[in-house]
This record gives C-alpha cells, structure tokens and sequence, in this order.
C-alpha cells in the first residue's frame, strides 16, 4: 500500500511518478524500496489517468453504499467494521434479556 500511496504523493507533488521518484519517496519513508514492486506499479500507472481515478473512486462508495472488504488481509473497510460495532451490542442485550428472564423463573 506504501507504494500506492508513494505515487499518489508525487503525483498531487506534480512529479514524475518514475521508478527511481518511487525510490526516493519510499526510501525518505523509511520503507525499504523492492525494485520489482516499484517498477511493476510505474507500469500499470502508465496508462492510468490517476485524477480521473482518484474522481471515481472518491464517489464509488458513496453513491453505492458500503465499499467492499479489502483485498489486503481480508481487512474490512471503515464502513464495515463500523457495522459490526453496531451489530454486536444488539446481541448483547438479547442474552441479557434471556438470563432476566431465566433468573426470574428460579424466584416465581
């Protein structure tokens, strides 16, 4: 991810984004540069227009509700994780009704 974010960094710099830019970025990160990785992502951005898909992306989730899991870790996004704060209270508070109930059948 460090690499994208290498791009996207001298891309909205208004630099070149070439295989040894990367280098300098990732390096200045402390992130220890793989020549491979870098020079596979300069390919694939070559015929990217990167503002156009920092504009699609940017109004992908919102107008589609939810975005999907990551690919990396299987991590879920923000939105997702969020979900499941919300989700795991209601459980909660069900079992908590349930041992009310059941405590009270033992007095009644």
């Amino acid at each position: 991810m460090e690499y994208v974010y290498a791009a996207m960094l001298l891309h909205k710099a208004g630099k070149k984004v070439d295989e040894a830019s990367m280098k300098k970025v990732l390096e200045a990160a402390g992130v220890k540069a793989d020549a491979a990785r870098i020079k596979t992502l300069v390919a694939a951005l070559e015929s990217v227009d990167i503002d156009e898909a920092v504009k699609s992306a940017a109004v992908a989730p919102a107008a589609g509700g939810a975005a999907p899991a990551t690919a990396e870790e299987g991590e879920a996004t923000p939105a997702a994780r969020e979900e499941k704060k919300e989700e795991k209270p209601k459980e909660d508070e069900k079992s908590e009704e349930k041992a009310a109930a059941g405590l009270g059948a033992l007095f009644g």
